[in-house]
């Protein structure tokens, strides 16, 4: 019986070689993995004395020899089989463990050379050999298998079973590892290829999905450096897969808006948003906003927390405080409540390009909204610079709000956010609903789509709104133009629509 072991993480190598030696497997293994094994004492035969042949190429080919492969791919029970190894004196390799060059490692250096040379060739076609032939052969990917494995061979309890799941696993690191390969030629050439590959590796089980009644995992992705990736719970309970969901939307949100905002968050949507001198005015701006909606929700902060933010933070129940950082001051006031979740975020991490949606039986991926929105102005009346700044802020919040969506801001904060109707009407009439109290008089309104018809602008009248910002397109712009004309109400076009769904 002999077991070919070939590693980039040799953890535990040692320990899985001697355990196979006493069991009676002879070993065989390459470079750095046979230089550690014969470092522990174990007999271990080197793969040219296997091969007949020695490695070439600096290493770029080792095990890739009939010799090698013939001993894994042939099957025991099928008669031709045996009489060709027989005849051509390949000998039987029973167990494979292997595991693969650091490729997604290599990707941070940006070094393209160093890159393509730690594509592992080899190894994948020795786990996929293997995989092929589970029936006959064992193939570990994963050093956390070592110790069942050995357990198995010992009892006498390699089953069918058993077998398949090693499998399973083998193959899907070959596909995982391959797509990212696939991923990073085609960010080289700029192209998307007919045919797309995303590997996600498991980071973490959550509690439940949406419902209780789902489950759910969390996976990250590898090719990717986003502003999730090196996400940091500080503090708190253990997130969940709404937390994660809602935390996408809020901190994607504050990192458009930039420095000192601040994202609160309910449901996938924005409910108070707001930047200012401070993160601590910030906060409060936002809380102002809807005092209401904001319980139990989550708040993104793009900047630091300190004591005068953590102390008016404090006041309510949150889900989520994600920000850069907390100070010494905040963490002392924040961390006493228990359940609260502190959340560091690396707002320099790159966003990611394109949105996936999964759907039955079919997938859409398209690219994420970072489109430039134009400024042409369609009125007689020009808004001033404080409404421009306005506005842009405004059109920034209602690309995140699910549409149809419209938001009212003014100086820097919103007033109130209308999301997910299916009349443009009614979202903003729901803003003047569930806001009775507020005085909008001199706000500015954002629309994530054009207006089909005037009715907006003459509600927006109504509310005392000086200045709007819409996409424009529809056949009937000309109506809404006509109206803020006759209100004095400025209204840019912007052409970029920003449904969300």
């Amino acid at each position: 019986m002999r077991a070919l072991i070939s590693l980039t993480d040799k953890t535990d190598v040692a320990k899985l070689a001697k355990s196979l030696q006493e069991l009676g497997y002879e070993i065989i293994s390459t470079g750095g993995t046979y230089k550690e094994i014969e470092k522990s004492g174990v007999n271990v035969i080197d793969i040219s004395k296997v091969t007949n042949f020695p490695e070439i190429l600096q290493g770029r080919v080792k095990t890739l020899s009939p010799y090698v492969h013939g001993g894994i791919l042939y099957k025991r029970d099928n008669e031709e089989h045996k009489k060709t190894v027989e005849e051509l004196n390949i000998q039987p390799i029973d167990i494979v463990v292997v595991n693969l060059y650091d490729f997604q490692n290599a990707l941070k250096t940006g070094d393209h050379d160093n890159i393509v040379e730690n594509i592992d060739i080899g190894g994948p076609t020795l786990i996929r050999s293997a995989a092929k032939n589970y029936k006959d052969v064992l193939v570990v990917t994963d050093p956390s298998d070592y110790d069942e494995l050995i357990d198995r061979l010992k009892n006498d309890n390699v089953d069918i079973t058993y077998r398949e799941k090693l499998a399973m696993k083998a193959f899907s690191l070959t596909a995982y590892y391959d797509s990212v390969i696939s991923r990073y030629f085609q960010e080289q050439v700029g192209e998307r290829s007919k045919y797309r590959t995303f590997g996600f590796k498991k980071e973490d089980e959550l509690r439940y999905g949406e419902n209780s009644h789902q489950s759910a995992n969390l996976y990250i992705d590898p090719f990717v450096n986003g502003k999730l990736t090196d996400c940091e719970v500080i503090h708190g309970k253990a997130m969940s897969f709404n937390n994660y969901n809602d935390l996408n939307v809020a901190v994607e949100l504050a990192d458009e808006l930039g420095a000192n905002s601040c994202v609160a968050l309910k449901h996938q949507s924005p409910c108070g948003v707001a930047i200012a001198d401070s993160v601590s005015e910030a906060y409060h701006k936002a809380y102002l906003a809807d005092s209401t909606s904001i319980f139990g929700g989550i708040i993104a902060i793009n900047g630091v927390v300190d004591e005068k933010c953590a102390e008016e933070m404090s006041q309510i129940f949150l889900e989520i405080i994600a920000a850069k950082d907390f100070d010494e001051k905040a963490l002392e006031i924040l961390t006493k409540k228990k359940n609260i979740r502190l959340v560091k975020i690396k707002f320099d991490n790159d966003s990611v390009k394109e949105d996936i949606k999964y759907l039955n039986g079919k997938v859409l991926i398209q690219d994420k909204d970072f489109g430039v929105d134009e400024y042409n102005v369609v009125t007689d009346e020009k808004p001033s610079d404080e409404d421009k700044k306005d506005l842009e802020f405004a059109m920034k919040v209602v690309k995140f709000t699910k549409s149809n969506a419209i938001v009212l801001a003014k100086d820097s904060h919103t007033l109130g956010i209308g999301g997910g109707q299916t009349s443009r009407i009614w979202a903003l009439e729901n803003i003047a609903n569930n806001h009775p109290d507020v005085d909008f008089t001199g706000c500015v309104l954002a629309s994530d789509a054009f207006f089909p018809f005037s009715d907006c602008v003459e509600f927006a009248h109504k509310l005392g709104v000086k200045a709007i910002i819409q996409p424009g397109g529809s056949i009937k712009d000309q109506d809404s133009i006509d109206k803020c004309n006759e209100y004095g109400i400025s209204m840019v076009f912007t052409k970029n629509r920003h449904f969300k769904h």
